[in-house]
């Protein structure tokens, strides 16, 4: 069964654990120096913070399979959302090993895929998603924030 993934980048590791782990009712599976992790049943969702993120809030929304059938069933979805596609394949990321793909709807939010495999001893690199968010038309993409004008002068991508 599928688990939807949410992972919110934050400013202070410790209070946010603090804050998430009252509202949760429940202690992180996962604790890191710049990373925690709940892994929950009630509702089902994996929901990460990190003090990785470029901008403080929601960083990126996910679907995880517990399955390679479930993740080759999502991946079928994704080339259905007439969206491009990037497929990272294997990977490290978030202190896990993971095969993922990534794809941002059409407001630029990113969406990542994916089928963890085991656990890491490093959060792994950080993979550009500029591609996909600029496909998707986000006002803000990087190579349009200078000259589109909803983002303000020197707005963050």
């Amino acid at each position: 069964m599928k688990r939807l993934h949410v992972h919110v980048s934050v400013e202070d590791i410790a209070q946010s654990t603090r804050f998430y782990s009252a509202l949760f009712a429940a202690e992180p599976t996962v604790v890191k120096p710049d990373y925690a992790k709940w892994m929950l049943d009630d509702p089902r969702v994996n929901f990460a913070i990190s003090t990785r993120g470029s901008q403080i809030g929601v960083d990126h929304l996910g679907i995880q399979a517990e399955t390679p059938e479930e993740l080759q069933e999502v991946y079928g979805r994704l080339r259905q959302a007439d969206r491009p596609v990037l497929e990272e394949g294997a990977t490290v990321c978030c202190y896990a090993q993971s095969e993922k793909s990534w794809i941002a709807d059409p407001q630029g939010v990113s969406w990542e895929t994916f089928l963890t495999s085991g656990e890491s001893t490093v959060y792994g690199d950080s993979v550009d998603l500029g591609p996909i968010r600029l496909a998707a038309g986000a006002c803000c993409a990087p190579a349009l924030a200078a000259e589109t004008p909803c983002c303000g002068q020197g707005a963050p991508a």
